[in-house]
C-alpha cells in the first residue's frame, strides 16, 4: 500500500457513508450496482479497500483491468469469476456452455454476448445465495470489451438479489452509461496538507507546500508521488513552472525518475514485470531467465517500494507500471515481449503467447500474423468478437503480402460489425479498399459497407450499396451473391418508399437474374425467388415458389445458427401468403431461438412482428408482455426498435390518448432514419384506430398513406382492408374497388381462410342485398376457422351493421351483440362502442365495461404471473426476461400479494378474473 493511504480516508466521510449504505443494502438482500469515478490517483482503489474491509458480512470477490490485456476476451470477467465456476452447474443449460465457452473450458458454437451477461447474473444471484456477494472491479476503463459488456449486463439485471457491483474507472466505458455513480474529487486543504507533510523528508516553507497543494488539486497519488526525487532546493525553486504539463504527465514523470534511481537489471526487470498483464509471477521470473535478469534484480524495486513480487506481481499503482513500460525503448520493449512469448506455453495460453510474439515484432512477420489470425479465430469462437478484431488488425499490421492483408482487414471489418462497433468496421473496410484489391476483395467489401450501413440503422442508404455488392458478385460468387440480394431486399423492404435508388422493385429484378442455384436449391434460395416473384410476376405467379419454400425450411434440419439467419425472410414469405398459422408459429419459433441464443441483437424486431400476430389473435394479455420483454431487451441492449406492438396495440385497444404519440413519434423518428416500414405500419395502426372509432375520413387518410407504399410489401398489403372500410363508410367507392382489386390479387393467391375471409368481408362492403349477406356470412365462416378474433369480431361487426340499415334489427342484434361480447371481452374498447352505439340504434342497453382493478399488475408482473401460469420455471421465466431467478421470486410475490393468492396453483383462475371485463348487454323491447 502506497505510505500516507489510510491518510486519504480523512476527508472521504460522504463517499464512506455512500459505501456504508450500500454493504448495509446488500446485506438486507437488495441488489445494489455503483461507479466509483475519478482522476487518476484521486483515491478510488482506496475506497475500493474500505468497502472491502466493511463488507465483513458478505463474500468479496475482485478484479482489475490491465491496459495490455484489453484485448483479450474475458479476461477481466474470467479474473472475477473463477473462484464461482464451481456453481456453473448450477446455471441453465445454454447460459452453462456460453460461459464455459466463453473462458475456453468448452468447445461450442461462439456465445451471444448478452447470453454471456445472462450467465453472469444467473451465477452472481447463486452465489449470492449463500451469503451476500460483493463485486469489486477497479481500473475498468480498462477491462476488455467482453468482460464490460457482460458486467455491464448484470449490473443493470440485477434487482432483488443481495449482489453488489462497484466498478471504479477514471472515464467509464458506454457499457456502464447510466448507473449510479460516486464522484470522488481531490482532497481538501488541510487534509491535503497533512498528506503532503507525510511525504516528506524535512520541512517545507508554507508557501510552497500551499503552491504544491493547489497544483495538486489535492490528489492523494500526485500528494505522495510528485516531490518524491526532489530535493529541498529543488521544490522550492518552483514546483509549479508557467505551462507545466497535466497532472497525469506529472506523476508519470515522477515515476520515471524513481525508475532511473533503479540500477539497469532492476529497470529491465519491472519492464518485464509491465509488460505482463496478469502478473503471473513465474512466467516472469522464466521470461528474465531468458533475458539473464539475476533475482537479485527484484530488491532494489522492492526496497523503493516500486513493485512487489508477492504471489503476483503487484505495481504501487497502474501508472508506474504504464510509466516503466513508456520509458523504455522499442527494442528494450520488444525484447520483453520476446522472452515472455518464449516463456508461454502455446498449448495453454495460445493467445497470450500470440499478442506477446506481435509486440516483439520488428516489421511484417508472416509467421506471427498468422498465429494471430488463428487466436482471433479461437476468440471469436468463444464470443469474444473485439478481441477477435484486434487480433485481426495486428495480423494484418504484420503481413507483408497486399492480398492477404486486405483478406485480415475485411476480416476484421466484419468482426468489428458483428461486435456492433460499426464506426471502427468502417474504417477498416476503408483502410482495406486503399490497398490494391481483387474484383471479389472488393465486391466483399461493397457487402461489408452496406451491412454496416443496414446494422447501423441507416435504412435508405443501405439498399443500393447491398444491390451493388450483390450486382459485383453475382459472376464471382453465385451463392454469396443470393444471400446478399436477399438482404438487400430486407433491406429495401425496411426502407420502403425512402430507399430512392436500390428500392424493392429494382432489388426483385436484379434477382430474378441470378444464376440458378444447384439442385436441390437451399431453402433461403426459393425464399429469394419467391419473394422476388411477388413484386416482379404477381403474387399468384409466386405463389408456388413460396410455398415449397416454406415446406423446404420446415423440412430443412437447419441448425440453431442457420434457422435464426433464414428463418426471418421464410417468414415473410407466409406472411405474403395470408398464412397466419404458419406465420405465427415460425415468428414463434425464430422468437424461442433467438432466447435460447441470447441474440438479443435481433430479438426486438422479432418481438415487434410476433406482438403484431398475437395482437391480431386478439390476446391482448399476451401483447402487453411481449411489449414489456421487447422495452427490457432494448433497455439492457441500449438498442432502438420501432413500438410496432405497442402500436398495434393501443390502436385495436382504441386508445387514442395512448397510440397518437407512438404513431406520430414513430413516423417522425423513422422517416428521418430511412426507416420507410415503420412509416407505413405507423400509418396502418392509425388506420385502424381512426375505423375503431368511426372517424372514417382520417381512416381513409392514413390507409391510403400506408397502402401506396407498395416496397413495405406486406404492409401495404395489410392496410388494404382498413382502406376499403374506410372508403366504403366515407362513399369513397371507386378508392374502395381499386384497393379490393389490389387486395383479392395476394388473398387469391395465398388462399387461406384468413385472406379469403378478409376478402369477402371487403367484398360484402361493396355489395348490396343477398350477395353483401352472402359475403358477410362466408367471411364470419372462414374467419371463424381461424385465430384472428379481432376480424372475426370486425366482421360480426360490419354485417350487423348492414343489417341494421337493412332494417332487420333481430338479426341486426344477434351480429352486434356477438361483435360486442368479443371486442369487449377482448379489450378492443373503440370497436366494442361502435358495437355498443349500433346496438343501442336497435333498442338495447349495454353497460359500461367495468373498471380494472386498482390492484393491476404492472405489465412486467403480467408478463411474469403469465409464464408462471403456463407452468414455466423461475429459471426459465429468468432467462426469458434476462433476470435473476431470485428476481423473478421477488416479483411471484408481489403478483400474489396484489392477487390475493397464496399459490402457483391459483394463478390462472386469478389472472383470469383479474383480467375479465364482462359486459352487461340487456335487451330493450323494439319501440
Amino acid at each position: 500500500m502506497i505510505r500516507g493511504r489510510a491518510q486519504g480516508l480523512t476527508d472521504r466521510r460522504s463517499e464512506r457513508e455512500a459505501l456504508d449504505r450500500l454493504v448495509q443494502a446488500v446485506t438486507g438482500g437488495q441488489s445494489q450496482a455503483l461507479v466509483v469515478r475519478g482522476d487518476p490517483g484521486v483515491g478510488k482503489t482506496v475506497l475500493l479497500d474500505y468497502l472491502a474491509r466493511r463488507a465483513s458480512g458478505c463474500q468479496v470477490a475482485r478484479a482489475s483491468g490491465v491496459q495490455s490485456e484489453m484485448e483479450l476476451a474475458f479476461a477481466g470477467l474470467h479474473q472475477l469469476c473463477a473462484p464461482m465456476l464451481g456453481r456453473a452447474e448450477h446455471l441453465p443449460a445454454p447460459q452453462r456452455d456460453a460461459l464455459q465457452t466463453a473462458f475456453g473450458q468448452a468447445a461450442g458454437p461462439p456465445p451471444d454476448r448478452f447470453l454471456v451477461g445472462l450467465a453472469v447474473l444467473s451465477l452472481l444471484s447463486d452465489v449470492a445465495g449463500e451469503r451476500p456477494l460483493i463485486c469489486l472491479i477497479d481500473d475498468e476503463q480498462w477491462l476488455d470489451q467482453a468482460s464490460a459488456q457482460a458486467l455491464g449486463f448484470a449490473a443493470r439485471r440485477l434487482a432483488a438479489d443481495p449482489v453488489g457491483l462497484v466498478f471504479a474507472a477514471r472515464e467509464p466505458g458506454l457499457e456502464l452509461a447510466g448507473l449510479p455513480e460516486l464522484e470522488v474529487g481531490g482532497l481538501r486543504e488541510s487534509d491535503a496538507r497533512a498528506l503532503l507533510d507525510s511525504a516528506l523528508a524535512s520541512p517545507l516553507d508554507d508557501r510552497i507546500r500551499d503552491q504544491i497543494v493547489a497544483e495538486t488539486e489535492g490528489n492523494p497519488l500526485a500528494l505522495l508521488e510528485l516531490p518524491r526525487g526532489l530535493t529541498p532546493a529543488e521544490l522550492a525553486g518552483g514546483f509549479g513552472l508557467p505551462g507545466a504539463a497535466p497532472l497525469s504527465e506529472r506523476i508519470a514523470e515522477s515515476f520515471r525518475r524513481q525508475l532511473e534511481a533503479l540500477p539497469a537489471p532492476s529497470r529491465r526487470l519491472v519492464l518485464l514485470a509491465a509488460a505482463e498483464p496478469y502478473g503471473d509471477l513465474s512466467l516472469v521470473w522464466r521470461a528474465a531467465e531468458r533475458l539473464r535478469i539475476p533475482a537479485a534484480a527484484a530488491a532494489p524495486a522492492v526496497d523503493a517500494g516500486l513493485v512487489e513480487f508477492g504471489p503476483r506481481v503487484r505495481f504501487r499503482h497502474p501508472l508506474l507500471r504504464s510509466a516503466s513500460y513508456r520509458a523504455a525503448s522499442a527494442a528494450d520493449r520488444q525484447a520483453v515481449h520476446a522472452a515472455l512469448a518464449e516463456a508461454t506455453d502455446p498449448g495453454t495460453a495460445p493467445e497470450r503467447r500470440a499478442w506477446h510474439r506481435a509486440q516483439a515484432a520488428i516489421g511484417p512477420d508472416e509467421e506471427v500474423a498468422a498465429e494471430l489470425e488463428r487466436s482471433a479465430g479461437r476468440a471469436q469462437a468463444r464470443g469474444g468478437l473485439a478481441a477477435a478484431a484486434a487480433f485481426l488488425e495486428r495480423s494484418a499490421l504484420l503481413t507483408a503480402d497486399p492480398a492477404r492483408r486486405a483478406d485480415r482487414r475485411l476480416a476484421a471489418a466484419q468482426a468489428q460489425l458483428q461486435a456492433g462497433a460499426f464506426g471502427t468496421a468502417l474504417e477498416l473496410v476503408t483502410d482495406a479498399e486503399a490497398g490494391p484489391l481483387d474484383e471479389l476483395q472488393s465486391a466483399r467489401a461493397d457487402l461489408l459497407r452496406g451491412e454496416i450501413v443496414f446494422a447501423s440503422g441507416q435504412g435508405s442508404d443501405a439498399p443500393p450499396l447491398l444491390l451493388k455488392a450483390a450486382e459485383r458478385l453475382k459472376p464471382l460468387d453465385a451463392g454469396l451473391a443470393r444471400e446478399t440480394y436477399l438482404t438487400a431486399w430486407m433491406a429495401a423492404l425496411f426502407a420502403g418508399r425512402l430507399a430512392g435508388a436500390g428500392d424493392l422493385p429494382e432489388v426483385c429484378r436484379a434477382a430474378r437474374a441470378v444464376p440458378a442455384p444447384p439442385d436441390p436449391p437451399h431453402p433461403a434460395d426459393l425464399v429469394l425467388a419467391g419473394l422476388a416473384m411477388v413484386v416482379t410476376d404477381g403474387p399468384a405467379a409466386a405463389a408456388p415458389t413460396l410455398r415449397r419454400a416454406l415446406r423446404a425450411f420446415n423440412d430443412a434440419g437447419m441448425t440453431m445458427a442457420e434457422e435464426l439467419r433464414w428463418g426471418w425472410f421464410a417468414q415473410a414469405a407466409a406472411s405474403a401468403l395470408w398464412d397466419d398459422d404458419t406465420w405465427r408459429a415460425m415468428l414463434t419459433r425464430q422468437v424461442r431461438l433467438a432466447r435460447e441464443a441470447g441474440a438479443l441483437d435481433q430479438l426486438p424486431i422479432m418481438l415487434g412482428a410476433l406482438g403484431t400476430a398475437v395482437a391480431w389473435s386478439g390476446d391482448f394479455a399476451a401483447t402487453a408482455a411481449l411489449v414489456a420483454e421487447a422495452d427490457a431487451v432494448c433497455e439492457v441492449t441500449g438498442s432502438r426498435a420501432a413500438p410496432f406492438t405497442a402500436m398495434m396495440l393501443a390502436s385495436l385497444r382504441g386508445h387514442r390518448a395512448e397510440a397518437a404519440p407512438l404513431i406520430e413519434g414513430t413516423i417522425a423518428e423513422a422517416t428521418a432514419g430511412g426507416q420507410g416500414i415503420a412509416v407505413a405500419y405507423a400509418h396502418w395502426t392509425a388506420a385502424i384506430l381512426a375505423n375503431g372509432l368511426g372517424q372514417y375520413a382520417e381512416a381513409l387518410t392514413a390507409a391510403r398513406q400506408a397502402s401506396e407504399d407498395t416496397s413495405t410489401l406486406y404492409i401495404s398489403m395489410w392496410a388494404l382492408p382498413e382502406l376499403i372500410e374506410a372508403a366504403a363508410r366515407t362513399g369513397d367507392t371507386g378508392i374502395a374497388a381499386d384497393a379490393l382489386t389490389r387486395l383479392a390479387q395476394f388473398t387469391q393467391a395465398g388462399a387461406t381462410d384468413f385472406g379469403l375471409g378478409v376478402e369477402a368481408r371487403c367484398r360484402a362492403l361493396l355489395s348490396d342485398g343477398e350477395a353483401a349477406e352472402s359475403l358477410y356470412r362466408e367471411a364470419i365462416d372462414r374467419l371463424g376457422r381461424t385465430r384472428l378474433r379481432p376480424e372475426l369480431a370486425r366482421a360480426h361487426l360490419l354485417y350487423g351493421e348492414w343489417l341494421r340499415r337493412e332494417n332487420r334489427r333481430a338479426d341486426a342484434r344477434e351480429q352486434l351483440r356477438t361483435a360486442h361480447d368479443m371486442l369487449a371481452a377482448m379489450g378492443a374498447e373503440a370497436f366494442a362502442a361502435r358495437a355498443r352505439h349500433e346496438l343501442q340504434a336497435t333498442g338495447e342497453t349495454v353497460r359500461q365495461p367495468t373498471a380494472e382493478p386498482a390492484s393491476a399488475l404492472t405489465a412486467q408482473e403480467a408478463h411474469i404471473a403469465r409464464l408462471a401460469a403456463d407452468g414455466h420455471t423461475n429459471p426459465e421465466i429468468a432467462a426469458q426476461l434476462f433476470l435473476s431467478a431470485r428476481t423473478v421470486e421477488w416479483h411471484l410475490r408481489k403478483i400474489f400479494t396484489k392477487l390475493g393468492i397464496a399459490s402457483r396453483r391459483e394463478l390462472r383462475e386469478a389472472l383470469t378474473a383479474s383480467l375479465a371485463q364482462p359486459a352487461d348487454v340487456t335487451p330493450r323491447s323494439v319501440r
